[in-house]
């Protein structure tokens, strides 16, 4: 008796990044929504950008140990309590008990999309050190609406570092646990 071994291919990655693109896009359109419309077209662009970028192919990374692993999270950590201790106190933001789930999936969701999707998309055309370099540079892109011309140096350096945990452990969970970390800090030291 012979084994047939079925593997199903994840969906074309180029049509998840371009839907996920236009998608962290309208958010700017979404602020202007009133609270409830707003806070739920919210959720559902984060869950729709997390689930589209799960779909996509794993992309190839390396194997590090646990402790590797928890000392490359324990830097990025420090890295943005440094950075949230220099930055001062941040906009009031205007969600209300919604602030705190809303920033964790969108940390999850946009380190799905940015360092899994679009990282892996360019690390199989490119290596991983554009990979780590084009993921940080579209992540600061997107933001810009958003927050403007001025953070990008800041949300560049923040995708530079989240793009080095990527490429330490191989794996995009270690940049999304950093990323709602930070989102933590800017909630809860408002």
């Amino acid at each position: 008796m012979s084994t047939v071994e079925v593997r199903t291919r994840p969906p074309a990655t180029w049509p998840v990044l371009a839907a996920g693109v236009l998608a962290l896009s309208l958010r700017l359109r979404v602020l202007a929504l009133p609270q409830g419309q707003r806070i739920a077209m919210l959720f559902l662009i984060y869950g729709a950008l997390l689930a589209g970028s799960l779909l996509t192919a794993k992309a190839r990374g390396r194997d590090p140990t646990l402790g590797r692993t928890f000392g490359v999270l324990a830097a990025g950590l420090a890295g943005v309590g440094a950075a949230t201790l220099a930055a001062g106190r941040p906009a009031a933001v205007p969600f209300g008990p919604w602030v705190l789930p809303l920033s964790m999936l969108a940390a999850v969701a946009e380190e799905a999309f940015f360092r899994r999707a679009v990282y892996g998309a360019i690390e199989r055309r490119a290596g991983a050190g554009a990979a780590a370099l084009g993921a940080a540079v579209a992540f600061a892109a997107i933001h810009v609406p958003l927050y403007g011309v001025a953070a990008f140096p800041a949300d560049l350096g923040a995708g530079l570092l989240l793009g080095w945990q990527r490429w330490e452990t191989g794996d995009w969970t270690v940049p999304a646990a950093t990323h709602a970390a930070a989102n933590l800090l800017a909630v809860i030291s408002r």
